[in-house]
């Protein structure tokens, strides 16, 4: 490089790469001040299961039809032994400012006078966003993109979704990720493309060529097998806990 060529020192979010924490990793602990007072995760949720949301930013259209959908789920999810926070790099009076306009302004769809009573993290330092890897300078340095954490009762990663700012999520998807999840821990099996609660589930592949032969040649009544890898037993929608 000749000596009179500058060159322009790269930007923070040009060198310092995003860490998201990974399936199967110990879900990152911290402390923080909420719209239902200071929580501390995961002491105060030892047990429950948790569905830990990143929004972009407080009195934003898309935003607002996530919380008054999640709002009206809550229910929901409660009755699958979940609880919901939720998480933006906004201040904690921008917070209750923007759910008091929620409750007392906004009509979307069939909801009306919703009142948000799950918990909504001010992460103004970007503490809790950064842990999750949920500020993404590609696609801003200011907001976190729309990410969701489900954890189970030990703190531990189970799922990862990510939306990008613009694209609302889907809320059925959720619930439904969550109840496969839970299934497959009660039940010691996976759940196949496109599966609803009451269909039938996958048995795990067999682990030796003698079990693969005897699944063939001696099948579970309960199951059937399509190949040797390859088996679904039945599971009524009633043996799950919904």
């Amino acid at each position: 490089m000749k000596d009179n060529q500058m060159t322009t020192p790269a930007s923070v979010s040009e060198t310092t790469p995003v860490r998201i924490p990974l399936i199967g990793e110990a879900a990152p602990a911290f402390a923080a001040q909420t719209t239902q007072g200071p929580i501390n995760f995961p002491k105060d949720y030892v047990g429950k299961w948790v569905i830990l949301f990143s929004h972009p930013a407080d009195f934003t259209p898309v935003c607002t039809t996530e919380f008054m959908t999640f709002a009206s789920m809550m229910p929901e999810f409660k009755a699958l032994n979940c609880e919901l926070v939720g998480l933006s790099i906004d201040s904690h009076f921008a917070h209750i400012a923007w759910l008091r306009t929620i409750k007392e302004k906004i009509k979307y769809k069939d909801m009306a006078n919703v009142e948000v009573t799950f918990p909504l993290i001010a992460d103004v330092k970007m503490d809790v966003a950064k842990a999750y890897g949920m500020v993404q300078p590609g696609a801003s340095d200011t907001q976190a993109v729309r990410a969701v954490f489900v954890i189970d009762p030990k703190a531990i990663i189970r799922a990862i979704l990510f939306y990008p700012l613009s694209t609302g999520r889907n809320f059925p998807e959720i619930k439904r990720l969550l109840i496969a999840l839970q299934t497959s821990d009660a039940h010691d099996c996976a759940t196949p493309a496109d599966w609803q609660p009451g269909d039938d589930v996958i048995v795990p592949p067999p682990g030796s060529c003698g079990t693969a032969k005897q699944r063939m040649e001696k099948p579970d009544p309960d199951a059937y097998a399509l190949d040797w890898f390859m088996t679904f037993k039945k599971l009524p929608k009633e043996k799950l806990k919904l």
